[in-house]
């Protein structure tokens, strides 16, 4: 039986292997990363169903873009669990074909978000449109907040103990979705509170804004095809 010598105070504590912590295996953070862009993915398809449901029935704008923007992040986190494949067989240095024609259309598709976004938010202005409610948006935002934080943070620390830009980077992608999120509580709750029309047009745009920068980066990563993402501004320029 092997043993260990930790010196502690100027004495020397003798340890039984079964008591020396093993560093998690190359193999077996993949498999969390995996497991995590696998939830991500499931989570946004849910996330993304409520939302549309309840932005359409409750005539909340803010609520809807914010379900057509998860809708768009499935399929930017297939490529990343497509990613995530790859560096399980072997290194990965840059983004396939798969990855990148992925990030093209969820950049796209970002800018078209935007888009109705902004025009959604216009037609409400002028025709007066308020939302029934925007307790859906509370509820929903809130559940957000909290599953982007963990994974934000599960993220983070698999692509560190990987030493991983590309996973590094996803998990910061992820705090773009919890600050959007963030935008969609504060005009949920004060909606509720004062059920002014302007605070869900307001809040449609802050959305419009996040998906239009999540579509520029996406475009500008598709193509670079390099592994981090654009999401903290630093995108290279060739």
């Amino acid at each position: 039986m092997a043993y260990g010598l930790l010196c502690h105070h100027g004495q020397t504590i003798v340890l039984k292997k079964e008591h020396v912590m093993k560093a998690p295996s190359i193999p077996s953070l993949l498999n969390v990363a995996l497991a995590l862009g696998l939830v991500t993915v499931g989570y946004n398809i849910i996330e993304a169903v409520v939302s549309i449901w309840f932005g359409l029935t409750d005539d909340t704008l803010a609520l809807l873009g914010f379900g057509v923007d998860s809708l768009v992040e499935v399929i930017s986190g297939a490529g990343i669990v497509h990613m995530v494949l790859r560096m399980r067989k072997s290194p990965v240095e840059s983004r396939d074909q798969f990855e990148r024609q992925a990030l093209r259309i969820t950049g796209w598709a970002f800018y078209l978000l935007a888009a109705g976004m902004i025009l959604g938010a216009l037609l409400n202005l002028l025709q007066g449109n308020r939302p029934a409610t925007a307790v859906p948006g509370i509820l929903v935002s809130l559940v957000s907040i909290a599953t982007m934080w963990w994974l934000m943070s599960a993220k983070m620390k698999a692509g560190r103990a990987l030493h991983s830009d590309a996973i590094i980077a996803d998990a910061n992608c992820t705090k773009t979705c919890l600050l959007l999120s963030v935008v969609l509580l504060a005009s949920s709750i004060l909606y509720e509170l004062f059920h002014i029309g302007l605070v869900d047009a307001v809040g449609s745009l802050g959305i419009a804004w996040f998906a239009w920068k999540e579509g520029k980066e996406s475009l500008e990563t598709a193509r670079t095809g390099k592994l981090g993402c654009c999401c903290s501004g630093s995108c290279p320029s060739s």
